[in-house]
């Protein structure tokens, strides 16, 4: 699965998560960028996706993450 396809897949649960459909995520993405993405919220986006995409993170996995990117990349590697 390409960065693309995961960002793409991404999008709508951020957009659901932050309750705005207008949202526009890239690999730049930081939680400075996203009004209302709190600690809460985080907790939440990743319970998300795991859910929706059917991945599991270790608590390691996460806790370094520092964008959007890092993400797809983690969750590209466990999609394979």
């Amino acid at each position: 699965m390409t960065n693309q396809e995961v960002l793409d897949r991404l999008t709508p649960i951020f957009r659901e998560v932050f309750d705005d459909d207008s949202l526009v995520i890239g690999n730049g993405t930081t939680a400075a960028d996203v009004e209302g993405w709190d600690s809460f919220n985080h907790i939440s986006l990743i319970i998300a996706i795991e859910s929706r995409l059917n991945v599991r993170f270790q608590v390691a996995e996460i806790e370094d993450l520092r964008n959007v990117g890092e993400l797809a990349r983690l969750i590209a590697n466990k999609l394979g």
